[in-house]
């Protein structure tokens, strides 16, 4: 027996004719043809879009007043129901599948219904709110929806991205000061290589996180531009010539970020590059936190038979059947959201192929790979510092111990004997199971006081050449 004649229902009509509608769906005709045709993947926007779309609405509800274009005590109402929808009253409500019409016409036209029948409920006299020439007013699904995305994707970064990030680029560089006097050995193609602080190490990961911020905060303002006016094709036919304007200024003040009417509506509307522009930023923060991940496990390898020089708290048993193993399991969930995020852009690089002539028609897998890259780079950053980055603590007598035995100190031997000689002293001491010091002291290279200022590691993880520049050639 088909679900819907198991419950009630009401009839609703649009340009097509009539629709069963659960009883007690705010939503109308056209949301549930939508319903019946797109029954595909479960995905759903997400909150954050959905708060857009309310914003718009109410943005354009106050303007089409504002204009004299709108009845007033319409207005009030649709007003309203925005509110409660940009306050997440009515999420349950926005039903529609992320694979649907590519113009995301099915989903604009969910938060008109939805707000309609909502501001009809509120009015409560029987006036008809009617979804497209009331709510929609100056509206076309083409400008809204674009401007949906954008202004959800700026709202997360700023509000909740950005923190975060800083959040992590905080806790790293505390880290790196912490650990600033532990001198280790540094590593190039994962072979020995010269000395390196630790606190040198989290420094640059730190500065990855702080460029990233900056590419975030530069691609985001990118799409502060925003359609909305545009209507059908970027002309801006049947909305007032003051109705963007005024509609993008209250979208202003009501998220606190900022925005402005696109200064060329055709290409607003006609592609989507603005959306793969900043998705990029997101794609390199993916990239940073996986190199900071995969360093952080491989640095806190062992805890005896690898690298260990750093510790990760352990915040859960590691393995069903080794007892006592604990495992990197942040930074293991963390390069998978960078996977994650890596995907969604090729996700988002594709679906914008999808813009033809005046439209792009893959817009909302756009908008919903975009959202979840910002919530998942947000979340991710949080628990990365919470639970891993906080609690990281230096095995200085490892470092030691690692150190001592690494061949590239007579890196530090060339400036004053040669490449040749040096490369001698460290075959030989790599053969013979000793250290460089050891063999360079044994072939009477330099007097003892030059081994100790030449081959001091400390000297070695700044420019320069240690010991001093030779007096003569090598």
């Amino acid at each position: 027996m088909d679900r819907m004649d198991t419950q009630e229902y009401r009839i609703e009509r649009d340009s097509l004719g009539e629709m069963r509608v659960p009883k007690h769906a705010l939503w109308g005709a056209q949301t549930q043809r939508a319903v019946e045709n797109f029954p595909i993947s479960g995905l759903r926007f997400p909150p954050s879009f959905i708060a857009a779309l309310g914003r718009i609405k109410k943005a354009a509800a106050e303007t089409n007043m504002e204009l004299g274009l709108l009845p007033e005590r319409i207005g009030r109402a649709i007003v309203a129901a925005a509110d409660e929808v940009i306050a997440g009253e009515h999420d349950e409500h926005f039903v529609l599948d992320i694979f649907q019409t590519g113009s995301g016409t099915s989903t604009n036209m969910n938060a008109n219904e939805v707000i309609a029948n909502r501001a009809q409920q509120l009015l409560g006299d029987g006036t008809r709110v009617h979804p497209n020439d009331h709510v929609n007013l100056g509206q076309s699904s083409n400008d809204v929806i674009p401007t949906a995305m954008q202004v959800a994707a700026r709202v997360a970064i700023q509000n909740d991205l950005l923190p975060a990030l800083a959040k992590l680029e905080a806790a790293l560089a505390e880290k790196a000061a912490a650990f600033d006097h532990i001198v280790k050995s540094g590593r190039t193609h994962m072979m020995d290589a010269t000395p390196v602080r630790l606190g040198q190490e989290f420094s640059g990961y730190a500065a990855q996180i702080m460029h990233g911020m900056r590419r975030v905060r530069e691609a985001s303002e990118d799409m502060a531009e925003l359609p909305l006016g545009g209507t059908a094709v970027g002309t801006g036919i049947n909305t007032h010539p003051e109705f963007a304007r005024r509609a993008i200024e209250r979208l202003v003040v009501m998220t606190g970020v900022q925005f402005r009417e696109a200064t060329n509506h055709f290409e607003r509307q006609g592609t989507r590059d603005t959306m793969v522009y900043a998705h990029g930023a997101l794609h390199t923060v993916a990239v940073s936190l996986t190199k900071i991940a995969n360093d952080i496990r491989l640095l806190a390898s062992g805890p005896r038979a690898g690298l260990a020089e750093i510790t990760l708290p352990a915040i859960q048993p590691g393995s069903s059947i080794m007892p006592g193993k604990v495992n990197p399991v942040i930074p293991e969930a963390v390069t998978m959201v960078a996977a994650q995020v890596m995907g969604n852009h090729t996700t988002i690089t594709v679906a914008a192929q999808g813009s033809f002539l005046e439209l792009s028609v893959m817009m909302p897998v756009i908008a919903y790979a975009f959202l979840q890259s910002v919530t998942l780079l947000t979340r991710a950053s949080h628990v990365f510092v919470d639970k891993c980055i906080a609690g990281i603590t230096a095995n200085e007598e490892r470092c030691r111990e690692l150190l001592e035995g690494n061949l590239a100190l007579g890196t530090a031997l060339a400036p004053r004997i040669g490449y040749d000689a040096a490369a001698a002293i460290a075959k030989e001491a790599f053969a013979q199971g000793r250290t460089v010091r050891e063999v360079a002291r044994e072939k009477g290279v330099l007097s003892e006081a030059e081994l100790d200022a030449v081959l001091d590691p400390w000297a070695m993880t700044e420019p320069g050449i240690p010991g001093g520049v030779p007096s003569g050639g090598g």
